[in-house]
């Protein structure tokens, strides 16, 4: 049997059915690192977080930072991802990846990390189902841009599915892609409380472009860098 978390097309469809084999470990996820550093994007920004990160993620954006985590990672037990992440001590948790919403097993992790009095964000390429996600979690949404070479697998419904608790973010790539997202932006509605960020995608248009953009349209979006990259680049652990 093929490594699941490795495979793409099989496993996990193009509209969003993950496989029965998935189930396989009923009480565990494949996690390729928990660490403690600071939040570098959406809303909580510059708080210290843990983060979880889940193995393996059907889509391949072209500037995806996170390579590393399509593959390999450990299976591991909620009970003990939760307590690994009780021993950093902070009250921010954001779960990301890869794609965590491709394991199943993500919406009961989720679910007790809200349980357990932490503030939780949920951070999604947008191509899966966010509902079996707790609403007390911050769900913040990719909306894919055609530069990132993924727009076809955007579930739109997923809009509809939002709370002002949740989040969504572009990530830019060139002027095509902005105003590709500013005509998207002019089509759905989110809820009023949900935040829309705007990023540039990091080495392909700079921040100064994207920001002048943004308010010579008076867009009724937020700017925002990704700090962590300010910070510490591309490394892992960050």
């Amino acid at each position: 049997m093929p490594d699941i978390l490795d495979v793409r097309s099989d496993e996990i469809r193009r509209d969003g059915v993950q496989s029965s084999r998935w189930t396989q470990r009923e009480d565990a996820l494949r996690i390729t690192e928990i660490f403690c550093s600071l939040q570098g994007e959406a809303r909580s920004a510059g708080r210290v977080c843990t983060f979880v990160r889940l193995t393996g993620c059907p889509l391949r954006c072209r500037y995806c930072d996170t390579a590393y985590a399509f593959h390999g990672g450990e299976w591991t037990r909620l009970d003990d991802i939760l307590a690994r992440v009780d021993a950093f001590g902070a009250r921010d948790v954001c779960v990301t990846g890869g794609e965590p919403l491709a394991q199943p097993n993500v919406a009961p992790l989720v679910r007790r990390l809200c349980d357990a009095g932490y503030d939780v964000s949920v951070e999604t390429a947008g191509a899966l189902d966010i509902r079996p996600i707790d609403v007390r979690a911050s769900r913040v949404v990719d909306i894919k841009t055609p530069d990132s070479g993924e727009a076809a697998r955007n579930r739109w419904e997923n809009i509809d599915a939002l709370t002002d608790h949740d989040q969504l973010k572009f990530v830019i790539c060139s002027r095509s892609d902005y105003e590709w997202s500013k005509s998207r932006l002019a089509e759905i509605t989110p809820p009023p409380g949900c935040m829309i960020w705007f990023s540039p995608s990091h080495g392909e248009i700079t921040a100064r472009d994207l920001a002048d953009w943004i308010v010579a349209d008076r867009l009724p979006v937020r700017f925002q860098l990704q700090l962590h990259k300010q910070l510490w680049g591309d490394a892992p652990g960050h």
